[in-house]
């Protein structure tokens, strides 16, 4: 899966367009970032952009976004109400989807390096990326600002982890680091904005000072009144969505609300937040409603309707969830085909698409009947007595159908990686082995995808045999013919398992992938017979 990181670089520049734009420009035109924000403030005399992409590609757009401020920013001059200690102030980097604070911490090192050396700026590492405990906290690395910054560095327990040790006037010096995606969130309040700002003392880490803290962690927040809306709000950041989810927060604050004797009336997201935050959410209220719900569009929307994210604005998930926004669609020809159009590509004069994403089709409409068939039991009310068999096996079959149709595209290019080493040199003998090497290396590329669709299918046997067993008795065709299909595909992707893996020379690989396979065929004829002979008894 495609990883996503977000950065959100501060520059010491919010009164002059023609630099926003130019900064805005550089973003924008990095391939692979998408700028989501640009948030400039006169007062501060500072602005923040906000962009997402791959993590070689956010490097890359922080770098752009550096070299065009290098060039149109001098700290000598610069004053705002914000601190700051640097042209570019700071850059952090923060986890959005399949990567970890360890990545992007090392992310932020790698932009710093490159940064550095291109443009001779300096860095500190501060936040997950520190590497002293002293420079961890964001307030302490620019504790004194730009002003002090020239007698600092003279200092060496602050001499730079990146870049030139003097002073440098016209940019001052940058902090890049690594920290957890910030969720800024308002609850609304139908009361005063003293109600909202006692609740929020009540709840932010800080509460009301040493001897009082609040309750939950990661929060920091405050009570005030929204005039347009005609309401109070509890607003909050949230620092650490994993440590205090959106939804805790809100529980929390209906709590709070309830022994004021007042009411809570939804609540907004400013800006954009993670998928994961929303999911949080929506199994939250699942779990606690003992609801039903698998599918993720249906839990997205649960947790809007729960935490009233549309009370004072709608809240479109396109325009608001990162993922949503980057998402691109998937590299999958063969699977994006219509039913005539794919059976006629397996028909033409070419070998792929072949036996191979054939059989992870036939796999995934084997798993795609048990989906159907569960899905037509569950809820109808004759069969309430096996709905808890349905529930939990309807997530099972749902999620390996969608798993195995991306294997259909992904076989036709197994063979990509052994075709190019085919095609390499082999004049010398370093050649010959840097050749072999290399299609040894495609033919074990060409052996895990339909080994992957046959770890798959295998994934299904158990909640199929419950479908057939508990299932609605009229779609009995159904499950026959799927667990028929799951055992053909799972078959299939074994032959193609076995005919690429005699010209493995890896002899403890061979024994291994073998003895794994061997077994998942073994049981996808005995677990298709044990369907059918449940079947056989209705």
């Amino acid at each position: 899966m495609k990883k996503i990181v977000e950065c959100v670089p501060n520059f010491s520049e919010g009164r002059d367009e023609a630099v926003i734009n130019a900064i805005a420009h550089a973003i924008r035109e990095t391939k692979g970032c998408t700028l989501l924000d640009v948030d400039p403030g006169k007062s501060t005399h500072r602005t923040v952009y906000t962009f997402v992409g791959d993590p070689d590609s956010v490097i890359e757009g922080a770098v752009a976004a550096a070299r065009v401020a290098k060039e149109k920013i001098d700290m000598r001059v610069h004053k705002g109400e914000h601190p700051r200690f640097g042209a570019m102030d700071v850059c952090p980097f923060i986890p959005v989807a399949n990567i970890t604070m360890e990545e992007c911490a090392d992310i932020a090192k790698q932009f710093a390096k490159k940064a550095s050396e291109e443009l001779n700026i300096p860095f500190f590492l501060y936040e997950e990326a520190a590497e002293h405990d002293y420079r961890r906290k964001l307030p302490d690395v620019r504790k004194g600002e730009y002003e002090a910054l020239e007698e600092r560095l003279k200092d060496p327990r602050w001499k730079p982890d990146f870049g030139p040790s003097e002073f440098v006037p016209t940019w001052g010096i940058t902090a890049t680091g690594a920290r957890m995606f910030l969720i800024a969130y308002n609850v609304n309040i139908l009361g005063t904005s003293n109600q909202a700002h006692r609740i929020a003392l009540n709840l932010r880490e800080a509460g009301r000072g040493d001897d009082d803290p609040g309750r939950l962690k990661e929060v920091k927040g405050m009570g005030w009144f929204v005039d347009e809306y005609n309401m109070a709000q509890v607003t909050v950041n949230l620092n650490n969505y994993n440590t205090t989810p959106i939804h805790v927060l809100f529980e929390a604050v209906k709590e709070e609300a309830k022994a004021l004797n007042i009411a809570v009336a939804g609540s907004e997201i400013v800006g954009i937040v993670p998928l994961e935050s929303l999911i949080m959410a929506a199994d939250y209220y699942i779990e606690k409603e003992n609801l039903f719900i698998y599918e993720e569009d249906q839990k997205v929307r649960l947790a809007i309707e729960r935490l009233g994210l549309n009370s004072v604005a709608v809240f479109n998930p396109q325009d608001k969830i990162i993922e949503y926004i980057v998402a691109e669609p998937p590299e999958e020809p063969l699977a994006n085909l219509t039913v005539r159009g794919f059976i006629e590509e397996i028909a033409a004069r070419t070998s792929a698409p072949g036996g191979g994403s054939a059989s992870a089709a036939m796999a995934a409409v084997g798993t795609g009947l048990g989906s159907m068939v569960a899905k037509l039991t569950q809820g109808v009310r004759k069969f309430e007595a096996v709905d808890s068999h349905m529930r939990k096996n309807i997530p099972t079959l749902h999620e390996l159908t969608k798993q195995l149709i991306p294997m259909i595209d992904a076989d036709t290019s197994a063979f990509n990686e052994y075709m190019e080493g085919l095609r390499m040199p082999r004049a010398t003998e370093a050649e010959k082995t840097a050749r072999t090497a290399k299609m040894q290396a495609g033919l074990k590329t060409a052996i895990n995808i339909p080994l992957g669709t046959m770890r798959l299918g295998d994934k299904a046997w158990d909640a199929l045999c419950e479908v057939a067993r508990y299932g609605n008795p009229a779609s009995k065709s159904d499950t026959q013919v799927g667990a028929r299909a799951l055992e053909t595909g799972i078959w299939g992707a074994y032959q193609n398992v076995l005919i690429n893996i005699k010209d493995i020379h890896d002899e403890d690989y061979k024994i291994k992938i073998l003895e794994e396979a061997n077994a998942m065929e073994k049981r996808s004829r005995e677990k298709c017979a044990e369907v059918l002979a449940i079947l056989d008894q209705i």
